[in-house]
């Protein structure tokens, strides 16, 4: 029986020695390896931190004593010693096992998590909670030096310190996050790596002296004494000290019997401590050790090459944008794209490579990202904000506060919009359609196919206030390719002029209700059919237009509240021009759980069998449930 067998709770793992640890670790990374093939998932970050795991379960006892994982795609070794080894064929499929901590899933996650920089802030939380319950367990927030780039990581840390509450803080240092790292604390971190002067705790001062003859408790005293100023002397700018914790490392996160041993005497010490741990992101498996960006976040692939089992046959939306948005930068000098530490999953690669001082990655920091932008916008360049929808939520007081305010020529590329897949609720980006149209001055498109998402950029482009363009995740669409009119604002594009109802799709849904339209019109009925193009602002024309149809059937990949569907009924009472049957297709007014577009869609019954169906009732005179 292999070691990885006997494994089901971290109970099994204590009775394992230093050598079958390390035994377990290669068994433990062969299992990744097979099991994310076929399933897909963060591969890189998890091959990298076996030992981290395996010595934090095996010194500490959770879930008596709390580990908090940093965004969370790290946490695959955690679920496999805690009892969920046999539901990885399930893993970020549709109901099936989370890609990240869910608190529902096992009592080993104490916090859900899916973004980044939120492990310390969570963690210290449990602390002072604890503290002031009189409990004694250990908190430990591990937290990568990618996630080290946000700013709500910094402002945790020097609460902490201030708190002064005992709080273990495990910086997996790898040098990476999803894309290289940025700015000064990756020069600092790689300034602590290359010093190997600065001892790593006191016993390790303590048993080298005693080992020197005659004066060594002597010098055990007095070095107790000056071990701060020797350390400072050494290293005279450790930020983690400056901010009040105890800073020891860096240590070899591959190192288990070490591991333990440190984790061991923190675990002793008092007030808050930063451990510091340099790990291989990939480690184990030479394609994701060579390409841990590539793998970060893998679709199925074949283990002996390393590539995709899918064929990619179009270019995604990402691509269209970073192909067109370069082709306007060689014309313009004043255009410049900003990213929040995913140049490559933007689209911004090849223009990052042409003019790599015009392509500007603030790391993880979206809120930096936005109020950056706005700067550069005052100073009449034309910034344009590449993130994904579920991150711009997190610069939200940013985008109202610096941008809109003061109206300024900032382009937000929403990638990822909609429904977003296997990441589940953190990542689908279901909300900025709600959130982003109520703020003055902002303008929100969304292209219906690959060339009406040149079009809007072109647009943005030459716009002169805040613009948003949302598009999801994949293939860019080629429907209705025959129908591209020039964008002007506010404007919808006819599709079909049709009778009695009149189908209007925003955006992604524009191939859903293509297939409804056929549907109808092999029934030899002939409805409308609509391409919105903007939930904000919809001019009177388009309101006249749909004013001529009995019923309005709208279809958004968006929440209902707040969404297209709401935005379209309220101007049209402003205009008092009010639909009377207005009917909306858009997801419910909750979190979306992970699995396909097509099976949440199904879900939902947002699939053009379920639209067509619902449209035969109503127009029958069934409007229950609506």
């Amino acid at each position: 029986m292999s070691y990885l067998e006997k494994i089901n709770t971290p109970k099994d793992l204590k009775r394992l020695n230093v050598f079958e640890l390390s035994k377990l670790a290669t068994e433990i990374r062969l299992f990744l390896i097979e099991k994310i093939s076929h399933t897909g998932g963060h591969l890189a970050s998890n091959l990298g931190v076996v030992e981290l795991t395996l010595a934090l379960h095996y010194v500490f006892n959770c879930p008596i004593d709390k580990f908090i994982w940093d965004v969370g795609h790290q946490s695959y070794v955690h679920k496999i010693l805690t009892g969920r080894k046999n539901k990885f064929d399930s893993l970020r499929q549709y109901h099936g096992m989370s890609g990240f901590p869910k608190t529902h899933e096992s009592i080993y996650d104490c916090f859900d998590v899916g973004h980044s920089s939120t492990s310390i802030s969570a963690a210290l939380g449990f602390c002072i909670s604890r503290d002031l319950n009189n409990e004694k367990y250990s908190v430990i927030s591990i937290i990568g030096d990618g996630s080290m780039t946000g700013g709500l990581a910094y402002e945790a840390l020097n609460n902490a310190g201030k708190k002064n509450t005992n709080i273990i803080v495990i910086l997996n240092d790898n040098q990476m996050s999803i894309s290289e790292n940025v700015g000064a604390l990756s020069k600092h971190l790689s300034d602590l790596r290359s010093q190997p002067l600065y001892l790593n705790t006191k016993e390790d001062i303590n048993n080298m002296l005693e080992k020197i003859p005659l004066v060594g408790d002597n010098l055990k005293k007095l070095i107790g004494k000056t071990k701060g100023s020797i350390k400072y002397f050494i290293y005279p700018n450790i930020i983690f000290e400056q901010l009040g914790f105890k800073y020891i490392g860096p240590i070899d996160g591959h190192n288990i019997e070490k591991l333990i041993q440190v984790l061991s005497s923190s675990k002793k010490m008092s007030g808050p401590i930063l451990i510091h741990v340099k790990t291989i992101k990939g480690k184990g498996y030479e394609k994701a050790e060579n390409a841990p960006t590539k793998f970060h976040g893998t679709e199925a692939f074949d283990i002996d090459t390393g590539l995709a089992l899918q064929t990619k046959i179009w270019d995604s939306y990402s691509d269209v944008f970073g192909k067109t948005i370069l082709k306007l930068a060689t014309e313009n000098k004043k255009i410049i794209a900003i990213t929040a530490a995913m140049p490559n999953g933007v689209g911004l690669s090849q223009f990052k490579e042409k003019y790599p001082k015009r392509v500007i990655d603030v790391g993880i920091a979206e809120e930096h990202a936005v109020t950056f932008a706005a700067g550069i916008a005052k100073n009449n360049f034309i910034p344009v904000v590449a993130i994904y929808s579920s991150f711009l939520q997190r610069a939200y007081d940013q985008i109202l506060h610096d941008v809109c305010i003061q109206n300024l020529h900032v382009i937000f590329a929403i990638d990822r919009s909609g429904i977003v897949g296997s990441d589940g609720e953190t990542h689908q980006g279901l909300f900025d359609i709600s959130f982003l149209s109520h703020i003055p001055n902002m303008t929100i498109m969304a292209p219906k196919n690959k060339f009406e998402m040149i079009s809007m950029i072109e647009f943005a482009v030459d716009y002169s206030g805040p613009i948003a363009i949302r598009y999801p995740r994949g293939s860019a669409s080629r429907i209705l390719r025959q129908f591209n009119e020039k964008i002007i604002l506010g404007k919808s594009e006819i599709i079909n002029s049709g009778e009695k109802f009149v189908l209007v799709s925003f955006g992604s849904m524009a191939d859903e209700m293509l297939e409804v339209f056929t549907k109808f019109k092999n029934e030899n009925i002939n409805p409308g059919f609509i391409n919105a193009r903007f939930a904000k602002p919809i001019d009177k024309e388009t309101i006249v237009e749909l004013n001529k149809y009995d019923y309005v059937f709208t279809a958004e990949e968006n929440v209902k509240s707040g969404g297209f569907s709401q935005n379209l009924s309220a101007s049209a009472k402003e205009l008092n021009l009010p639909i009377k049957n207005l009917f909306a297709f858009a997801l419910p007014d909750e979190f979306v759980e992970q699995g396909t577009r097509p099976e949440l869609l199904l879900k939902y019954k947002m699939d053009p069998e379920n639209i067509y169906c619902r449209i035969k009732k109503i127009m029958s005179g069934d409007n229950k449930n609506d």
